[in-house]
């Protein structure tokens, strides 16, 4: 049956009852507590940065698991997430971190893997492992990358909120269709193919829903254009997921307070001098304005 694609744009109507509230009361594991799984030598900045994001977009407790050669880069840097050293091979995860990882994990609310996690057949295979969770995840960079030819674990997560951030060529190696330019309509097939949140990166970023929904963003310019904005999306949305936030809501409102953080850091520094630490920093102007 042909499904017909509804699409809306994100507007302050739609994200100020999506924002998750805040709780007078509340302590540190009232507001969610996140895992963050990935980094590489040489990749260290990604999961700083989506470490931060989530940190300033409300989060609880973020905690970090790395290597451990890079381990002491994150834990000079990450002053406000906790990181913690994982066994490697090779300056990336080894497969035998398995078991401290789904330690972590089990008293944590949330997963976010991939953010520097690298590409190797022994990573891949800890993502595969990982992808059985029953916890919400967030799969971004390298953890989507580990799904091509193997698109049936991710299939066996329906009914799991489960969040996917590609940009286009990472939505392509996992058999998204891009052929026909519509960026919508390829969004919400993959989503509903695959019982999934689909965040398609990009100019007017596409955020669909299993049930069909798409959504539209209209914020965010080419200071986005750098490495590790991607990482900073990933940390905000994963963060309103902890908060309670169901995953389409965290999707869309996240995709709308990044962009508009990137607004404000290009207003501040104009587009070419926007630094993804920049986005971060500007985030709580931008949730400012959809509280006002």
């Amino acid at each position: 049956m042909e499904v017909t694609t509804l699409v809306r744009t994100v507007g302050l109507d739609l994200l100020k009852p999506a924002l998750p509230q805040r709780q007078l009361d509340g302590h540190k594991g009232t507001f969610g507590k996140l895992l963050i799984v990935g980094g590489a030598v040489g990749y260290t900045g990604a999961p700083y940065l989506t470490a931060s994001a989530a940190v300033r977009t409300g989060c609880g407790l973020v905690s970090l698991g790395v290597p451990k050669t890079i381990w002491p880069i994150e834990a000079a840097k990450c002053v406000s997430a906790m990181p913690f050293p994982l066994p490697e091979k090779n300056g990336m995860l080894a497969g035998r971190a398995l078991p401290q990882i789904l330690e972590k994990l089990d008293g944590c609310d949330v997963l976010v893997l991939g953010p520097g996690l690298g590409r190797s057949r022994e990573t891949a295979r800890l993502v595969w492992e990982l992808l059985k969770t029953e916890k919400p995840l967030v799969l971004d960079a390298d953890g989507i990358n580990a799904l091509s030819g193997h698109i049936d674990l991710l299939d066996a997560r329906r009914g799991r909120p489960t969040v996917l951030t590609p940009h286009e060529v990472e939505f392509a190696r996992i058999g998204g269709d891009l052929s026909r330019g519509d960026r919508e309509r390829a969004a919400q097939d993959f989503a509903m193919a695959h019982g999934c949140v689909l965040v398609l990166k990009g100019h007017r970023t596409v955020t669909a829903s299993p049930e069909g929904d798409v959504l539209v963003n209209t914020t965010g310019g080419s200071g986005l254009a750098k490495g590790g904005s991607g990482d900073v999306l990933t940390g905000v949305i994963a963060s309103l997921m902890a908060q309670r936030a169901d995953a389409l809501r965290a999707a869309a409102v996240g995709v709308w307070l990044h962009g508009r953080a990137g607004d404000l850091a290009e207003q501040e520094l104009t587009a070419y001098s926007v630094t993804p630490e920049d986005v971060v920093r500007k985030l709580p102007d931008a949730i400012r304005e959809i509280l006002e």
